[in-house]
C-alpha cells in the first residue's frame, strides 16, 4: 500500500546519516539536502550529535515523530529499528537501502519477512530493501546519481533493480529524456513494480501526472495485476514501455504437445505485454528509445519524410523503416520543383531530401515547412543533422527546434554529432527537446511503438456452451490425458467442430464404425504421447481387409489401448493449443501446421481469455498468412471461422482451468470449414 506518507513526507529521518559523503547514509542524506526538501529532517547515528549540519539523535527514543524513515543501517540491526520507529514515532512509510537480505541469505529473508509484518502491522509503506531509494518532485530520497531535474511531462521509472535505474538515467538524460517519479523497488519485499502501477492507476490525473511509464522487471509475481492497471492506464491515454530481464528456456521443462514445447514463461511475458498494449523493450538503449518516441505526437500515417545533409545515414533510416512497416514514399511535382530550386546544385528532393553537407539552416526550414504545408503524402518527418565540425551549428538547431513546436507533423531529430557538436546538442537539449543519436535505432522504436497495439476493449466472450458437461468430465477424471471419448464430449460441449470419430478395439466394431465412415479412412493409434514416431498414423485406408490389418497392427504398439478411426478428409492443416503457465494463466498458440510449426515456429501467442478481433489482428502476423487468404489458384480458408475456434478455445480454459495442456493438430481448414481432426487434452488439477 501507497500511502501520503511515502510520496509527500512532512519529515524524513535517515537512520545510518552519515557525514562520509561515499557511503549511502551520507550520500542520501546529502541528496535530500541539495534537493530542497521542504520538511524537516533528522538523522538517527549513536555516534553523532550533527551530521552534515543536521541535528543527530543517538537513539530512536529521543526522537520526534517522524513519517518516512530512509534506512542505511547493517540489515542485522534493521528490523528493531523499523519496529521502534513504527510502533514508538508513528512511522509509516520506509525506504531500507541497505542490503542483506533474501537475496543474499535464508537468515537475511527472515529479517525481511519480520520488517513486513511490522510494516503491514500499522498499516505502512515498504520500498526495498536493497534499493537504490526514491525520487519524487517532494524529496530525493536516494543514495545514487545522476538526479535528473525532475519534470511532471517526463517519464514515471518504475525499476526492479537500482543500478539499472540509474545507467537508464544515465543515458537518457543527455539525450533529452525527462523523468516524473522514480521507484526503485529493489527485493520488492512488499511492494513490487506492479504495486507502484497499480498505485499509479488508481490514483491517475491527466492533468498532472505523466503520461509514458517505464518498468524495468527481472520477475513478474502478479501478472493479473499488472496486466489490469497497465490496460487501464493505456486506455487512460498513458504510454507503456517495459524490459522484462532472465528468460525462461523452453527447452528447460519437459513438454508432452507441440504447444507445451513452444511455451515458455518468456513467452508468457510477451502474451502479457501484447494484451495489456505494453511496448516490450530488450535493453537499456531500447527502452531509452522507445520512451523518445512516446514524448512525440502520433503520426498520422506510415508516410516519412527523410530530410538530410548526409546520404548515408537517411539510405540506412528508409531501409529500417521500410522493414519496420513504414513507408518514404516519392515526392515530385511542382511543389518539389520549387523547392529544389532553394536549395544547392546537386540537392535532391525525391525523398529522401538531400540537402548536401553545406546545407544551411534557412535552407532546413524552408524544407520542413514544404513538406508540412504542400505535402499532402507525407505524415512525419526525420531530420538527420550532424556536422563534420567546420562552424557551429547553433542556428540548425534552433531553426529545428522551432519547426519542431509549430508543426502539425511530428519530426523526430536524428543528431549524431553528439561529440563534434556537443554544445550545439547540449543546447537543443536545454529547450526541452528529445532527440536521437542513431537512426536505425529510430525506426526500430518506432516500428516497436506503432507495431504494438491498444488494448481491445468492450471484448464479447459469451458463446453458448454446455458448461455443466465440461465440469462433469473435468471433475471425473483423474490428472493426465483424457481418452478420446471425453475429448470428444469437451469439444462439442464448447461448440469446437471436430471430426466424425469411432474408438475400436476389436473387429465387430471396426465394422460398425466403417459402415458409419465410409472409405476412404484415416486410424491412429491410442495411447502414445507422439503416434508418428511410432509409426502410429496410417491415411487414405480403402478397404475392411486394409482396415482390420492396420487395426491390428497398431493394437500391437506398445501402450497402444484403442485405435481411433476418422474420415480421410483434405483442406489446409492448421494448429491451436493451449498450455497453462505459472501465474500468468492460459497461453493460446495458433499458426499453420506441419512444416510452419515443426521447423519455422511460425506461431502466434495469447493470453487467455481472447477475442475474434484480437486472434485475426495476430493471425495477420503470421508470415504464412498468405496461405490463409489463398494463393495460386488455391483456396484460402475461412478466417472468422478458425478465429472463433481459437477464441472458444480460450473460453474453454476459463471453465475448465484444470486443462493443463491442450492441441488440435491438425486442425483442417476450407474456404466453408474449420474441422479439428486430432485432439489431446492434459488436466492437471
Amino acid at each position: 500500500m501507497i500511502r501520503r506518507e511515502l510520496l509527500d513526507p512532512k519529515s524524513i529521518v535517515v537512520v545510518g546519516g552519515s557525514n562520509d559523503i561515499h557511503k549511502p547514509g551520507g550520500k542520501v542524506l546529502k541528496n535530500l539536502l541539495d534537493g530542497g526538501y521542504k520538511g524537516e529532517v533528522f538523522v538517527l547515528n549513536p555516534k553523532e550529535d550533527s551530521v552534515q549540519g543536521i541535528k543527530s539523535y543517538r537513539s530512536i527514543d529521543d526522537l520526534p515523530d517522524v513519517e518516512l524513515a530512509i534506512i542505511a543501517i547493517a540489515a542485522k540491526y534493521t528490523p528493531d529499528s523499523v519496529r521502534e520507529l513504527a510502533y514508538k514515532k508513528n512511522t509509516r512509510a520506509f525506504i531500507i537501502l541497505s542490503a542483506g537480505f533474501s537475496e543474499e541469505s535464508e537468515e537475511g529473508a527472515k529479517l525481511e519477512k519480520e520488517i513486513v509484518r511490522i510494516v503491514n502491522d500499522v498499516n505502512g509503506s515498504l520500498i526495498g530493501p536493497n534499493c537504490v531509494g526514491v525520487l519524487t518532485p517532494n524529496y530525493h530520497g536516494v543514495f545514487t546519481e545522476p538526479i535528473p531535474e525532475l519534470d511532471p511531462k517526463g517519464c514515471d521509472f518504475i525499476s526492479g533493480s537500482g543500478a539499472t535505474a540509474c545507467f537508464i538515467m544515465e543515458s537518457g538524460i543527455p539525450k533529452g529524456l525527462r523523468f516524473a517519479n522514480v521507484f526503485s523497488v529493489g527485493n520488492s519485499a512488499q511492494m513490487g513494480v506492479e504495486d507502484i502501477l497499480k498505485y499509479m492507476d488508481e490514483n491517475f490525473n491527466p492533468d498532472r501526472d505523466s503520461k509514458v511509464k517505464l518498468l524495468y522487471m527481472e520477475q513478474i509475481d502478479k501478472p493479473e495485476l499488472l496486466l489490469k492497471h497497465a490496460k487501464s492506464l493505456i486506455n487512460k491515454g498513458c504510454k507503456i514501455a517495459a524490459i522484462k530481464a532472465g528468460a525462461s528456456e523452453a527447452g528447460s521443462r519437459a513438454a508432452s504437445s507441440h504447444t507445451g514445447a513452444l511455451a515458455s514463461s518468456d513467452i508468457a511475458v510477451d502474451a502479457l505485454f501484447k494484451k495489456a498494449g505494453i511496448v516490450r523493450c530488450f535493453g537499456r538503449e531500447d527502452l531509452i528509445s522507445v520512451a523518445s518516441v512516446f514524448q512525440f505526437k502520433e503520426p498520422e500515417g506510415k508516410n516519412f519524410a527523410i530530410i538530410t545533409h548526409a546520404g548515408g545515414p537517411a539510405v540506412m533510416l528508409t531501409d529500417a523503416l521500410e522493414k519496420g512497416g513504414f513507408k518514404v514514399p516519392r515526392i515530385s511535382g511542382p511543389d518539389a520543383e520549387k523547392l529544389k530550386l532553394e536549395l544547392f546544385p546537386g540537392s535532391s528532393v525525391s525523398n529522401p531530401i538531400d540537402f548536401l553537407a553545406t546545407g544551411t539552416a534557412e535552407q532546413l526550414g524552408k524544407i520542413i515547412d514544404t513538406v508540412e504545408t504542400k505535402f499532402d503524402n507525407i505524415d512525419a518527418m526525420a531530420v538527420i543533422f550532424g556536422t563534420p565540425g567546420l562552424f557551429e551549428i547553433f542556428d540548425v538547431y534552433d531553426v529545428l527546434h522551432k519547426k519542431m513546436q509549430n508543426s502539425k507533423k511530428p519530426i523526430f531529430p536524428v543528431l549524431p554529432s553528439i561529440l563534434t557538436a556537443k554544445k550545439e546538442v547540449e543546447y537543443f537539449v536545454s529547450k526541452g527537446n528529445v532527440f536521437f543519436s542513431d537512426e536505425v535505432v529510430l525506426a526500430g522504436a518506432l516500428t516497436r511503438v506503432y507495431n504494438t497495439y491498444k488494448p481491445c476493449k468492450n471484448t464479447n466472450l459469451d458463446f453458448e456452451m454446455d458448461k455443466d458437461t465440461i465440469r462433469d468430465i473435468i471433475e471425473t477424471s483423474k490428472n493426465g490425458y483424457l481418452s478420446p471419448v471425453k475429448i470428444q464430449n469437451i469439444l462439442d460441449a464448447a461448440g469446437i467442430p471436430r471430426v466424425k470419430e469411432f474408438v475400436v478395439d476389436n473387429e465387430n466394431d471396426l465394422e460398425k464404425a466403417i459402415d458409419e465412415l465410409g472409405f476412404p479412412l484415416v486410424m491412429k493409434v491410442v495411447g502414445p504421447v507422439h503416434k508418428s514416431d511410432v509409426n502410429g498414423v496410417v491415411l487414405n485406408i480403402s478397404s475392411k481387409g486394409e482396415a482390420l490389418m492396420e487395426m491390428n497392427r497398431l493394437l500391437k504398439i506398445k501402450y497402444a489401448t484403442a485405435v481411433l478411426l476418422q474420415p480421410m478428409l483434405s483442406g489446409l492443416e492448421l494448429f491451436a493449443g493451449v498450455k497453462r503457465e505459472e501465474k500468468f494463466g492460459h497461453l493460446v498458440l495458433f499458426g499453420l501446421g506441419g512444416i510452419f510449426i515443426e521447423v519455422l515456429k511460425d506461431v502466434r501467442t495469447v493470453l487467455a481469455p481472447v477475442s475474434n478481433k484480437e486472434v485475426v489482428r495476430e493471425l495477420k502476423k503470421l508470415k504464412s498468412y498468405k496461405l490463409l487468404e489463398g494463393v495460386r489458384g488455391k483456396d484460402g480458408v475461412d478466417v472468422d471461422k478458425l478465429a472463433e475456434v481459437i477464441s472458444r478455445l480460450s473460453v474453454l480454459t476459463e471453465v475448465a482451468p484444470e486443462i493443463y495442456e491442450l492441441d488440435l493438430n491438425p486442425i483442417l481448414g476450407t474456404k466453408n470449414s474449420i474441422v479439428a481432426v486430432d485432439a489431446r487434452i492434459r488436466i492437471e488439477k
